[in-house]
């Protein structure tokens, strides 16, 4: 487990250029070649890092000040996605759970279950988590773990169906043979498809376009998604109750990262596709009749400015509801920076249309906070189990971007609940 640690505390920015260095090996890319690719993944993602920290960064103090002007006293503080990946890659099922991950997509891959070569394995901490919790909900060890492989392959499953409309609807991107087995992401396209059709049936509302194309066309250099997202940094500033000076840095530096966001995910989609083609050539070679996907993360259509946009205009919504909805206890703050992810997989169900992405987001964030009042008691045991020292600072913690927050992730953890009780 320490060795396996140790890999994963690299990062993705170190831990993707050797995966695709490797794979491109593998496949039969020439070392320089094979290099290139991964150093461009690399740099890629090291870019894409450096974006989403200035935006965090940027977006954090303002939320936590939007929090204090509202007066938010809930006892289950939301820790973030960064403390959430420490307890699952901390957890007691990880060493098992992780080779069960790569058996079990070896084995669907072979039997042509999934289509899907998940490649994400920095991720797979979104599939532990879940375990963790799980197993602080259960005391059970092989529970959690069964539970962690099942959704692991319904994942795959689900990623390569929705890999044909994904690359359809993000027509800008080169998304040829690339999925995303991201559960956090997966578990809402749902809540897309269902704010989708029901618009779409309402007089005047499924007349609304939002979409960033159209909001562009109409308001011209205004709709860009360098002035929108000075616009809306702006926005955000005032409602955190900033000075001039500080509302002007804000809008800045989310205008910045929306501009510069796409340009660090061409970098590493630049490597990305090198390696994509000579697998595919060397898979068809190989498998003339079957098709295969790489698994990547969602982290690849963040840049896209209607989800990037409609996460930034979620962020207020997610602190009023979090201050009007009977019952919760769920306290938004360190994820509220990091709302964008959850719309990576909703937006081509909802058309890229902004309007329609927000009122999902709001059934979205909704559902979040009411599955983090209902695990928080497991989440922060699995906190402890992880030696998560930090956790006795809090009454109960949970995370509001993450699987055990999600529709699907509670229906596991409750499910696993009353399989042990039979016992």
């Amino acid at each position: 487990m320490a060795i396996i640690n140790s890999i994963i505390s690299l990062g993705a920015s170190v831990m993707m250029p050797i995966i695709f260095f490797i794979v491109g090996l593998i496949f039969k890319m020439k070392p320089a070649k094979a290099f290139k690719a991964g150093m461009l993944v690399g740099v890629g993602f090291t870019g894409v890092s450096m974006v989403i920290n200035l935006l965090l960064n940027a977006l954090g103090p303002a939320s936590k000040a939007m929090v204090a002007r509202l007066g938010l006293h809930l006892t289950v503080t939301d820790v973030g996605w960064a403390t959430a990946s420490t307890i699952g890659w901390g957890s007691p099922i990880m060493p098992i759970a992780v080779i069960g991950f790569l058996v079990i997509n070896a084995i669907m891959l072979v039997l042509n279950v999934t289509k899907t070569v998940d490649i994400d394995i920095f991720n797979f901490w979104i599939f532990l988590l879940l375990g963790a919790v799980i197993y602080a909900g259960t005391n059970n060890f092989w529970i959690a773990v069964i539970a962690d492989w099942i959704i692991y392959a319904i994942t795959l499953v689900v990623a390569d169906l929705t890999q044909p409309i994904i690359q359809k609807q993000f027509p800008n991107k080169d998304l040829k043979g690339i999925s995303f087995p991201h559960l956090t992401c997966v578990a809402w396209i749902p809540f897309g498809i269902a704010a989708d059709w029901i618009i779409e049936r309402i007089p005047g509302l499924n007349k609304i376009n939002l979409q960033p194309e159209a909001v562009n066309k109409r308001l011209g250099t205004l709709g860009e998604p360098i002035s929108f997202g000075a616009i809306i940094g702006v926005i955000l500033g005032i409602l955190a109750g900033y000075d001039v000076s500080k509302v002007v840095t804000l809008g800045i530096n989310i205008a910045a990262a929306m501009y510069l966001l796409p340009i660090m995910v061409d970098v590493l989609v630049s490597g990305l596709v090198m390696v994509r083609d000579r697998v595919d050539a060397q898979l068809k070679e190989w498998f003339p009749k079957r098709k295969f996907f790489i698994g990547m993360d969602t982290a690849l259509l963040i840049d896209d400015p209607s989800v990037l946009a409609t996460g930034l205009l979620l962020l207020p919504f997610a602190i009023i509801l979090a201050f009007v909805l009977p019952g919760n206890k769920v306290l938004p703050f360190a994820d509220l920076a990091s709302l964008m992810f959850l719309f990576a997989l909703v937006a081509p169900f909802c058309k890229r249309n902004m309007f329609r992405m927000l009122i999902a987001g709001i059934l979205i964030v909704t559902v979040v906070f009411y599955a983090g009042t209902s695990i928080a008691p497991e989440f922060t045991k699995a906190a402890v189990m992880s030696n998560i020292g930090s956790v006795k600072n809090f009454t109960a913690i949970t995370n509001i971007v993450g699987s055990a927050t999600t529709w699907v992730g509670w229906i596991f953890i409750k499910l696993a609940e009353l399989v042990q009780g039979m016992f």
